[in-house]
């Protein structure tokens, strides 16, 4: 069964969680938030577009294979901590640059991993149990 309220509000709503999720991501660093909560608030997006259009059209969505985010996700954690290897400092250690209107640092690229990582996980689950159905 179809819906075509369900369809037409799941792509409004997909593109305002993918939004969302990158704000919690960001604002992870001082207040609440972070790359784990982010990545569940992207997948539950592309959770409801998969059941308004099937895990076909989400696959067709994304381009990418959700096992490859996953990888993706665990080379830019692993990337964080390797920096702070390279500078003469511990594994994991944060490390910032400052540029003109913010600073940046490993810890970003760390819950950028962990975002991607969540974010791969759970859709690879998510579409498996989709397309058993």
């Amino acid at each position: 069964m179809t819906s075509l309220i369900l369809t037409t509000t799941a792509r409004l709503l997909v593109a305002l969680q993918l939004l969302f999720s990158i704000f919690v991501m960001l604002r992870g660093h001082h207040e609440p938030g972070g790359g784990f909560i982010g990545g569940l608030i992207a997948a539950t997006g592309f959770a409801l577009y998969a059941v308004a259009e099937g895990p076909g059209s989400v696959r067709a969505a994304l381009r990418i294979d959700p096992r490859k985010v996953v990888g993706l996700g665990l080379a830019c954690a692993l990337a964080s901590g390797f920096i702070g290897l390279l500078a003469g400092e511990p594994f994991l250690r944060g490390l910032w640059v400052e540029l003109p209107s913010t600073k940046v640092g490993t810890p970003l690229l760390f819950d950028i991993g962990v975002y991607l990582v969540v974010l791969g996980g759970v859709l690879g689950m998510i579409l498996a149990l989709e397309e058993e159905r």
